[in-house]
C-alpha cells in the first residue's frame, strides 16, 4: 500500500512538473520576440552602470588605481578611460546588434583587466561573480550565432554543433556559480530554504535537467533576492553602502540576464534534457 501511494505521489509529481514546464513552453512561445532583448539588456546592465560610474567618479577611480598600485594619475586616468569606452561603446553594439562577437570579446578582457586591477582573483566572492558575467557573455555569444534560431524550434544534435554545444555547457556552469556567493551560513528558516531551494537549482541548471522551468525559477529567487538585499535606492548616494549596493544589484541583474537565455536557447547537447530526447 504504501509503496502504491509513493508510485502515485510520483507520477502526481511528474504531471505537476510537466505542466510547469508546457507553461514555460508557452509564455516563451508569446514572448520570444522579446525575450532575448530583455536578456542582453540585463547581462549588459552590469557594464553600463561601471561604465557610467566611470564618469561620475572619474576622480575617485583614478585615484584609486594610483594610490593601490602607485603608479601614478597618468596611469590611473588611462584605466578610467579604457574601461569606460571599452564598456560602453560594446554595450551599444550589443544592443543594436552589431559586431555582437567583437563586443562581447571586449567585455572579456574588460572583466579580466578589472579582475587584476581591482585585486579581485584574491576575493572569492567577486571572482565567482566575475566568472558569472563571463559565462553569461558566452551564452550570448552562443545567442549570436546563425543557427542560434533553431534552438527555439528544437535544439541541434551534438554532433552537429559540437562547439557551441559545448559553449552552452560551459556557459550555463559558470553562470551559475554566482549563487554560491548567495549561501549564507545562517540557520533561520528562511535562509536554510533559500539555500536549500537555490542549490537544488543550480544542480539542475548544470546538469542540464528540466532545465528552462529550473532557470525560470532562478530567474524568480534571483530577482526577489536582488530586490530585498541590495535596495541601493533607499540609501543616501554620498553614502559608500550605495555604491556597493548598486554594484551588487547590476551584478545579480546581469546574471539574471544570462539565466533568461538559458530559457531562450535551452541547455544545448551537454545536458541531461537533450540526452532524453536522444540527442
Amino acid at each position: 500500500m504504501n509503496l502504491n501511494n509513493i508510485r502515485v505521489s510520483e507520477k502526481k509529481q511528474k504531471e505537476l512538473l510537466n505542466k510547469a514546464e508546457d507553461v514555460i513552453d508557452t509564455v516563451f512561445k508569446y514572448s520570444k520576440n522579446y525575450l532575448p532583448h530583455i536578456a542582453r539588456l540585463c547581462l549588459i546592465s552590469t557594464f553600463l552602470e561601471d561604465g557610467i560610474r566611470m564618469w561620475f567618479q572619474w576622480n575617485e577611480q583614478r585615484d584609486y588605481i594610483s594610490y593601490s598600485w602607485s603608479c601614478g594619475s597618468f596611469i590611473g586616468t588611462l584605466f578610467v578611460i579604457t574601461n569606460l569606452f571599452c564598456q560602453l561603446v560594446p554595450c551599444f553594439l550589443i544592443l543594436t546588434r552589431k559586431h555582437v562577437n567583437i563586443a562581447c570579446y571586449v567585455l572579456f578582457a574588460t572583466i579580466a583587466l578589472q579582475t587584476l586591477a581591482y585585486k579581485i582573483l584574491w576575493d572569492g566572492r567577486f571572482l565567482l561573480r566575475n566568472l558569472s558575467l563571463a559565462g553569461g557573455l558566452m551564452l550570448l555569444l552562443v545567442e549570436n550565432k546563425p543557427d542560434a534560431k533553431s534552438c527555439f524550434a528544437g535544439l541541434p544534435t551534438l554532433g552537429d554543433n559540437k562547439p557551441k554545444n559545448y559553449m552552452q555547457f560551459i556557459g550555463r556552469i559558470l553562470l551559475i556559480v554566482m549563487f554560491l556567493t548567495l549561501l549564507r551560513p545562517d540557520f533561520s528558516f528562511l535562509h536554510l530554504l533559500t539555500n536549500f531551494i537555490g542549490t537544488a537549482l543550480i544542480l539542475l541548471v548544470a546538469i542540464g535537467y528540466k532545465t528552462k522551468l529550473s532557470a525560470f525559477t532562478l530567474v524568480c529567487l534571483l530577482s526577489l533576492i536582488n530586490v530585498l538585499s541590495n535596495p541601493f535606492w533607499t540609501i543616501d548616494s554620498d553614502k559608500p553602502l550605495h555604491d556597493f549596493l548598486k554594484y551588487d544589484f547590476f551584478q545579480t541583474l546581469s546574471v539574471i540576464g544570462g539565466l533568461l537565455f538559458i530559457v531562450a536557447l535551452g541547455p544545448g547537447g551537454v545536458s541531461l534534457d537533450a540526452h532524453k530526447k536522444g540527442l
